[in-house]
């Protein structure tokens, strides 16, 4: 609720949108949460259904659509892969058949809690750097290695950050990434590199 109090309406007004000065009638905490813990579908692709010009009054002989499904991070991929093909193929409308393939099924991620060593040293580089207390939110985004690394270090603390502002678009064709922001957040990453040195070499 921090996260989504302190973001108040940049939690959905950082995201493209088809109308003018959108008002959603969720909270700040339910759009956040719709981000990050809550399910999700996305149709991200199809094939067989014709171009708007050239449809007529007829039905196809096959659909085909590509599916995006985002779970919260403590469910398991595999399992809700399997209860998704079932849901799909079993009940499925008279004379119709339905084939479901996973193509593939990747793992959430839950980062464990944060020990206070770290979070005291994030919010002193924070405050240095940028003049504010630290603060950090889960995501809807999958980054699968976390999972594993967070499998194989059960015990490892995880500072994972990235430039996402002012106006940077990261990962586009014409990524930007602010460079004086670069440069702080760099700064703050090394602080807290330098205290965790510190923590093991005294």
């Amino acid at each position: 609720e921090l996260a989504a109090d302190t973001l108040q309406d940049m939690v959905y007004l950082k995201f493209p949108w088809a109308v003018d000065a959108p008002q959603p009638s969720e909270s700040y905490t339910d759009l956040t949460l719709n981000n990050t813990w809550r399910p999700t579908l996305a149709v991200t692709g199809q094939e067989g259904m014709p171009d708007l010009v050239n449809a007529g009054n007829t039905l196809l002989p096959f659909t085909k659509l590509k599916l995006s499904f985002r779970l919260p991070p403590t469910v398991d991929a595999d399992i809700a892969a399997v209860a998704v093909k079932k849901a799909l193929e079993v009940d499925t409308p008279p004379l119709v058949k339905v084939e479901f393939d996973a193509e593939s099924s990747m793992a959430g991620w839950n980062a464990p809690e944060i020990a206070s060593w770290l979070e005291n040293s994030m919010s002193k580089a924070s405050e240095a750097f940028f003049g504010k207390p630290s603060m950090y939110m889960g995501t809807g985004g999958t980054i699968p290695f976390m999972g594993m690394l967070g499998e194989r270090f059960p015990e490892a603390q995880f500072l994972i950050t990235g430039l996402l502002g002012p106006k940077s678009n990261a990962h586009g064709p014409n990524e930007f990434l602010h460079n004086e922001t670069g440069k702080r957040l760099t700064s703050c990453v090394e602080h807290v590199n330098e205290d965790h040195y510190s923590r093991n070499s005294g």
